[in-house]
């Protein structure tokens, strides 16, 4: 039993992290029906930057968050100017992957030839710090990373539900032509969208850099998982994808001491199966009315 308690601590600690990088994945798919599945390697290349700024320039990896998420942005927006914006009709969600996962192999060619092939890790001072509570352990760098991806998360769902900018988001998602009829302009509403979704896979690289080592290779195994919260979340979802991410972050962590962590990665498919012959739309998805 105090192995299960000690694993449901660091899955939903991890589950955080998750919760951030699935967010924006999410936002882009709600608004634009993008399926960018170069999410996970945008992480990667996020971890590298702030692996970067450590290793030179002595930046905290949290504090690094500050200068590589605002780089990302600006990145993310110039892919959909250049990429992502021409893509239209009825085949943009399939062009998408296409489009997205050449981006994903580029952004791995890249990485592959500065810092080659083997693995990274940021190493804070603090890094092997830890708490005894109740007898169970509880690592600082964690509870520090789950702590940035909630404000992180918190700000987000005030942008997206208290500004103008949030309400133009969610009448874009709604019906993409009224809201053009009111006023909004589509266009730099995705563009911006797709440059906050970037900003906040930048965010989860650099804490997920300090928690995990890593390769250029290393979003393979991450865009699987991200894919696999979103689905379970109900796509475009952003409430959604967090508890997904919690739940799948836990039962990661169990069935990686109870049984195996060989089996704790394919744990992500079983639960996303399971759950969608039940509820094909996800955990908040809405079913789609057909005539």
């Amino acid at each position: 039993m105090h192995q299960i308690v000690q694993a449901i601590i660091l899955g939903v600690l991890i589950g955080g992290v998750y919760a951030l990088m699935a967010s924006g994945l999410t936002l882009v798919f709600g608004i634009m029906k993008v399926i960018n599945v170069a999410q996970g390697a945008l992480v990667i290349l996020a971890a590298y930057l702030s692996y970067w700024l450590f290793s030179h320039l002595g930046i905290d990896p949290f504090l690094s968050i500050l200068v590589v998420a605002p780089a990302m942005f600006v990145l993310g927006v110039a892919v959909q100017l250049v990429f992502v914006r021409s893509l239209r009709g009825p085949d943009a969600s399939e062009l998408s992957l296409l489009v997205t996962w050449a981006l994903a192999l580029g952004i791995e060619g890249v990485l592959s030839v500065f810092f080659k092939t083997t693995f990274r890790s940021t190493l804070p001072s603090y890094a092997d710090r830890s708490w005894d509570v109740l007898g169970y352990n509880v690592g600082f760098v964690r509870v520090l990373a789950f702590g940035t991806s909630a404000v992180l998360l918190i700000l987000l769902s005030l942008l997206l539900t208290r500004t103008r900018f949030g309400r133009a988001v969610r009448a874009t998602v709604q019906n993409p032509t009224a809201a053009t009829l009111l006023g909004v302009d589509a266009n730099r509403v995705q563009t911006l969208s797709f440059g906050l979704g970037v900003s906040m896979a930048a965010a989860a690289g650099a804490v997920y850099g300090v928690i995990y080592p890593f390769n250029p290779g290393s979003h393979y195994d991450l865009i699987s998982r991200l894919l696999s919260i979103v689905v379970l979340g109900g796509l475009g979802s952003l409430g959604g994808a967090v508890v997904a991410a919690l739940a799948m972050g836990v039962i990661e962590a169990i069935v990686a001491v109870e049984i195996s962590p060989i089996w704790a990665s394919f744990s992500f498919f079983v639960v996303l199966i399971t759950f969608l012959l039940v509820r094909p739309q996800g955990i908040f998805g809405l079913r789609e009315r057909t005539l």
